[in-house]
């Protein structure tokens, strides 16, 4: 009982004017800062930390916190509106939500996205509320090891996210993987892959970029080349009936957004991890135990639900081991925690006792914030579809300059607006050679924290390989991850068998 007197306390917090104001202000901030392609909640938080110098430190928080789950609704908006991801934690969303919206139903893309974050927003607070201390326990428990099991988990869904084309998907793996290399060396510092000392290369290839270039560029010419003059990106309409209509059709998305709401949370708190690796996995997971894998790529609302709630509830989750233990979650709570340094605040367990008014603020001021975001994302949807009814000739260049905008923001290097048309180029001619684009895109994420991972656990263990299975959660994990992979193989001698007994 003792939680619910301190929430409640909490709620006296957030609902005092200045930090009612300072949420509701921060969703609608956030959710611009998200639709941009390129900016992020990273960047939003990190241009507006010096604005929370006017303001106590527990208003401070409360407005920043506002403006990253304000982020991480509006990544979905460019997503599925324009095929550009807004940011990193929005990409698996493109997947679906653009093809959706091709086929007219924006509208039902964009409450589907909304709701889920909604729901995995809210899953993730109330166990960040009732299971703080023993999640950051469980959290301290995953050493390299584990993580490095638990990318394997991930890759093993690829092979469902390339259709029945394992050969396809698998080059389109190593591709991804191959690029994730691309850099200095994690351990000696050399530069690998660098394509004859070209220094853009020394920082390696940013994900934005490759994923802007295939979904954004790659789309606008596969759009030109497949609307044979017609220039009609989408017959999209927006009627309160179909707004209703859309969150009608959560029921079939339920299983996929409670997938993505624990699985986000669980790899939210996880040190270093972050949101993005989250919302990947709960796609490829939401498509493995989906009836319909098949359509997933091609407009399936599960598709948008299972990476949107994963990001919210990621986002939520990466806050946990700021708080209690002063290892930021993610890109973004790592700048959360230098203002709180900053507001002369410690993190840690004490923090929960020696400044309850701050925790227990910013906990209740993520319940309001989650559902404003929501109301202002649901209100919003008309001014979004507006966007899909702008001519093709008007869009293509809009299009064209966000994704310029977007490559150049994260690094500010012109070498990466070039490379960013690259991949462009070679994400049109996948297209047309119906190789899966997905896959590559989400190794290139989880490659460097598989390759970090798999390289601390054999300098610990001498290089003993069995470090992965010896230990009890990463052997476990690892066993799942094989049997995945193997799934494919047993199925296709199964159905050579059946073959010979019919024939």
């Amino acid at each position: 009982m003792e939680i619910f007197s301190l929430l409640i306390e909490g709620f006296t917090i957030a609902f005092e004017p200045l930090n009612l104001g300072l949420v509701i202000f921060g969703c609608a901030l956030g959710l611009f800062i998200g639709a941009m392609p390129g900016l992020g909640s990273v960047n939003g938080v990190a241009i507006l930390l010096p604005m929370t110098f006017l303001v106590p430190p527990t208003s401070a928080i409360i407005f920043l916190g506002a403006i990253y789950y304000g982020a991480m609704y509006g990544g979905a908006i460019s997503s599925i509106m324009l095929g550009i991801p807004g940011a990193s934690t929005a990409v698996a969303t493109t997947f679906d939500g653009r093809p959706m919206a091709l086929k007219g139903l924006a509208d039902q893309a964009l409450v589907t996205a909304a709701t889920a974050s909604f729901i995995g927003g809210t899953i993730s607070i109330i166990l960040f509320t009732l299971f703080a201390p023993p999640l950051a326990k469980v959290a301290l428990a995953f050493g390299a090891a584990e993580e490095f099991a638990l990318m394997m988990l991930a890759f093993a869904t690829f092979i469902g996210l390339g259709g029945d084309d394992i050969p396809k998907t698998l080059f389109s793996i190593f591709i991804g993987l191959v690029l994730s290399a691309v850099g200095l060396d994690i351990i000696s510092g050399q530069p690998r892959l660098i394509f004859g000392d070209i220094t853009g290369f020394m920082h390696g290839i940013n994900f934005l970029v490759l994923a802007i270039g295939i979904y954004g560029i790659g789309e606008m010419l596969w759009t030109i080349e497949t609307s044979k003059g017609e220039m009609t990106v989408s017959q999209a309409n927006v009627t309160f009936r179909r707004i209703v209509d859309g969150f009608r059709t959560l029921r079939r998305t339920f299983k996929a957004t409670m997938i993505g709401s624990f699985l986000g949370y669980f790899v939210g708190i996880l040190p270093a991890a972050g949101a993005t690796p989250g919302s990947l996995m709960a796609y490829g997971v939401a498509k493995t135990v989906s009836r319909e894998p098949e359509t997933f790529g091609k407009g399936n609302p599960e598709g948008v639900a299972a990476p949107e709630s994963a990001n919210n509830a990621a986002s939520t989750g990466s806050m946990l081991p700021m708080l209690t233990l002063g290892i930021p979650g993610s890109p973004t709570t790592a700048i959360l925690l230098g203002g709180m340094v900053i507001w002369g605040l410690e993190p840690g367990p004490m923090l929960f006792v020696e400044h309850r008014d701050f925790v227990w603020g910013l906990i209740a001021s993520l319940y309001v914030a989650n559902a404003f975001a929501l109301l202002i994302n649901i209100a919003f949807i008309p001014a979004f579809i507006w966007v899909l009814r702008l001519p093709f000739t008007i869009l293509a260049p809009l299009i064209f300059i966000l994704c310029i905008v977007g490559g150049y923001g994260p690094t500010q290097d012109m070498h990466d607006v070039w490379l960013m048309l690259g991949f462009g180029v070679v994400g049109y001619l996948l297209r047309k050679l119906d190789y899966p684009m997905a896959p590559a895109v989400l190794a290139i994420v989880l490659g460097p924290l598989a390759e970090i991972s798999m390289r601390q656990s054999l300098l610990q263990s001498g290089g003993n390989v069995f470090v992965f299975f010896e230990r009890p959660i990463s052997g476990t994990i690892m066993v799942i991850a094989i049997i995945l992979f193997l799934l494919p193989l047993i199925k296709l001698v199964r159905g050579m068998l059946g073959r010979k007994a019919t024939g």
